[in-house]
């Protein structure tokens, strides 16, 4: 499992138009499933997203986590991280998982972010067509695959 994390001061993402989620300050996470996922990596995700201490504390150093300053996450399905680009211009989705394996791991992730966050999250329609704003903060932009956890 594969989570691009963008500390964000807003974000949103629509669907034809109509605006289905939308933050302030907090993540906007991109998350890419493959089909070797299981229930562990999207725990241990869970948990590494909503401890990230790179917010700025008084000082100025990244040192604040979500909870500290009452931020909050828009997840956004994104199989396009599982691509492979060694053969040729066409990226191959082989590695990113079908949507059997993918829903119940991406709806598996909101509820888990929700319960290790203490509040709802925001999210995307897995599988639309999605049109997703941010302004970065920072920028700070933080890549973290759970088969990288030992």
């Amino acid at each position: 499992m594969i989570a691009v994390i963008q500390r964000v001061s807003e974000a949103s993402v629509s669907i034809e138009g109509n605006i289905k989620g939308a933050i302030q300050t907090g993540f906007l996470i991109l998350l890419g499933i493959t089909h070797h996922d299981t229930q562990e990596d999207v725990e241990w995700l869970s948990k590494k997203i909503v401890g990230m201490r790179i917010f700025s504390d008084e000082d100025g150093k990244m040192n604040l986590d979500l909870k500290s300053v009452n931020g909050n996450i828009l997840l956004i399905s994104q199989f396009t991280l599982h691509a492979s680009t060694k053969k040729g211009n066409r990226p191959s989705f082989i590695e990113a998982a079908r949507p059997e394996i993918a829903i119940p791991l991406y709806e598996s992730m909101i509820q888990q972010l929700q319960k290790d966050l203490g509040q709802a999250i925001q999210t995307g329609e897995f599988g639309a067509d999605m049109k997703v704003s941010l302004v970065n903060d920072g920028p700070v932009t933080i890549l973290i695959d759970s088969k990288n956890k030992i």
